[in-house]
C-alpha cells in the first residue's frame, strides 16, 4: 500500500444518531434498559442450567454458550454507545477501533458457528434418537463448542491486521454508532479494494459454511418429521426446534444484509437500522424467545421463582416470631 504525504488519524470520532439531537436522552434510557435487561435474561438463562441437573444435556450445553456470547456480544458495542449519548465522549483511539472491530466481527462469526453446532445436534436429536448420546457426548459438545470459538476468532484476524496498516488520512468521522468495517474503511485514503474483497470472502465463508449445516441439518430433519405418523409427534419435534429456527432466521437475514452484499448497496442510516436489530435487539430477544419455548426452562424459572418467594416468607416468619418473643419476654419482666 503506498503511502502519501498524508498523516494518518490515532483517534475517530463515532457519529452516533445525529439526526436525533433532541432525542439523545430517551435513546440512551431505551439502550440502557436493553442492555441491562439483556445481561440479566442471559445470566439467569446460565444460572437456570447450571442449577437444574436435567438441563445439562447437549441442547442446553449450546444454549448456554450462546447466552454467554450474547454478553459479550452486547458488551463490545453497547457500553461504548451509551457512553457517547450520556457524557458525548464520542472520540475512540484507533487501537479501540480495531479492538472493537475484531472482538465484534469474532462473535459474529462464532455466533454463526454455534448456530451451526446447534442445528447439528437438533438433527442428530430428530434423526438417529438411538444414537444420539453416543454420537453427542460430552467430548463431542466441548469440541464442537471450541471449535465455534475458535474458529470465529481466527477468520476475522486476517482482515483486522490488514485494516490496521491502512492509512487514516480523510475525515476522522464514523458514520455509525461503533466501529465497523463499512464506514470505517471509507476514511481510508489507501486502496481498500483487497480488504474488502478478503472481508467480502471470509463473510460469506463463514455465512455459506455455516449455513449449509444448517439447511441440510433441517433439510434431514424436516423429512424425518413427515414420516412421523401421529400428529402429536410432528408438534413436539418441531417444537424443539422452532426457537432456534426463529433465532437463525433473524440472525441470518441480518447478518446476510450488512456483510454478504456489495457495499454500494444500501445507506448508511438503513444499515445502522439493520445494525441496531442484530447488536442490541437480537440478543434482548434470543433469551426470552428460548425461555418461552422450553418447558423445562419455564419449570426451572417457576421453581426457583416459587423457591425464593418461599424462603422470604419463611424468613418474614421468623423475624416476626422472635419479636414476639422478644415483645413477651419484657412484658413477662415488667410484671
Amino acid at each position: 500500500m503506498r503511502k502519501g504525504n498524508h498523516s494518518s488519524h490515532t483517534d475517530f470520532i463515532i457519529l452516533g444518531f445525529p439526526g436525533l439531537p433532541e432525542h439523545q436522552g430517551l435513546l440512551f434510557v431505551l439502550f440502557v434498559t436493553i442492555y441491562i435487561l439483556t445481561l440479566m435474561e442471559n445470566l439467569v438463562l446460565i444460572v437456570t442450567i447450571k442449577l437444574n441437573c436435567q438441563l445439562h444435556t447437549p441442547m442446553y450445553f449450546f444454549l448456554g454458550n450462546l447466552s454467554l456470547l450474547e454478553i459479550f456480544y452486547v458488551s463490545v458495542t453497547v457500553p461504548k454507545l451509551l457512553s457517547n449519548l450520556l457524557l458525548w465522549k464520542k472520540a475512540i483511539s484507533l487501537g479501540g477501533c480495531m479492538a472493537q472491530l475484531y472482538f465484534f466481527l469474532s462473535l459474529a462469526s462464532s455466533e454463526c458457528f454455534l448456530l451451526a453446532a446447534m442445528a447439528y445436534d437438533r438433527y442428530l436429536a430428530i434423526c438417529h434418537p438411538l444414537r444420539y448420546s453416543a454420537l453427542m457426548n460430552h467430548k463431542a459438545c466441548a469440541v464442537l463448542s471450541l471449535g465455534s470459538w475458535l474458529i470465529g476468532f481466527l477468520a476475522s484476524l486476517p482482515s483486522i491486521v490488514m485494516i490496521s496498516r491502512l492509512e487514516f488520512c480523510r475525515a476522522n468521522t464514523i458514520q455509525h454508532f461503533f466501529c465497523d468495517l463499512p464506514p470505517l474503511l471509507k476514511l481510508s485514503c489507501t486502496d481498500t479494494s483487497t480488504i474488502e474483497t478478503l472481508d467480502f470472502v471470509a463473510a460469506l465463508s463463514v455465512l455459506v459454511t455455516s449455513m449449509l449445516v444448517t439447511g441440510t441439518s433441517y433439510i434431514c430433519i424436516f423429512s424425518t418429521v413427515a414420516r412421523i405418523p401421529p400428529m402429536a409427534g410432528k408438534r413436539k419435534a418441531f417444537s424443539t426446534c422452532a426457537s432456534h429456527l426463529v433465532v437463525v432466521s433473524m440472525f441470518y437475514a441480518t447478518t446476510l444484509f450488512m456483510y454478504a452484499r456489495p457495499r454500494a448497496v444500501g445507506t448508511f442510516d438503513l444499515n445502522k437500522l439493520v445494525s441496531v436489530l442484530y447488536t442490541v435487539v437480537a440478543p434482548f430477544l434470543n433469551p426470552i424467545i428460548y425461555s418461552l419455548r422450553n418447558r423445562e426452562v419455564r419449570k426451572t424459572l417457576g421453581r426457583a421463582l416459587g423457591s425464593k418467594a418461599n424462603s422470604s416468607v419463611f424468613i418474614v416468619r421468623v423475624k416476626w416470631g422472635y419479636s414476639q418473643r422478644v415483645t413477651e419476654f419484657k412484658t413477662g419482666r415488667n410484671h
